[in-house]
């Protein structure tokens, strides 16, 4: 299965000039705990950063600083790991495991974002996936017996 079969396409995205105090409130409103920072917008939108609920909490309301003052550029994770769309999940999970994170936006060849897609996302088939598995087992073992009978 490929990640463009499980991504969500409707990301929430912001540019580097919003201030936080307004990317918090967006968080808030679309019900997400992270942004997608882009560059230019609708179908060519590149991603080119990340922004969490956690990185306002650490980078912005911790220190003190006022969230209307500071914008998204500056304090945006920049290193973004990014999946193309006709990647495997399970290439998707490996990344998300490696780098330590939850969420990968997701591309397109052009680099273009796609969606995103989270480990919750990837979990979910895979646990339906095992669910189908033992099932098939059960059927299996079964049918064994019957025919033991």
């Amino acid at each position: 299965m490929q990640v463009r079969d499980i991504s969500n396409k409707s990301v929430v995205v912001a540019d580097r000039a919003m201030p936080a105090e307004q990317a918090a409130r967006l968080m808030r409103d679309m019900h997400v705990g992270s942004l997608v920072i882009v560059d230019g917008k609708g179908a060519q939108a590149q991603p080119i950063g990340m922004i969490t609920d956690r990185d306002l909490v650490v980078s912005v309301m911790a220190k003190g600083l006022a969230p209307a003052s500071i914008t998204v550029g500056e304090i945006f994770t920049a290193r973004l790991e990014t999946v193309d769309e006709e990647e495997s999940i399970l290439d998707a999970l490996r990344a998300m495991r490696s780098r330590g994170i939850r969420r990968l936006p997701v591309v397109r060849r052009g680099g273009e974002l796609a969606g995103i897609v989270t480990v919750d996302d990837i979990l979910e088939v895979v646990s339906e996936q095992l669910s189908d598995i033992v099932h098939a087992i059960g059927n299996e073992q079964s049918r064994e017996v019957s025919n033991r009978e």
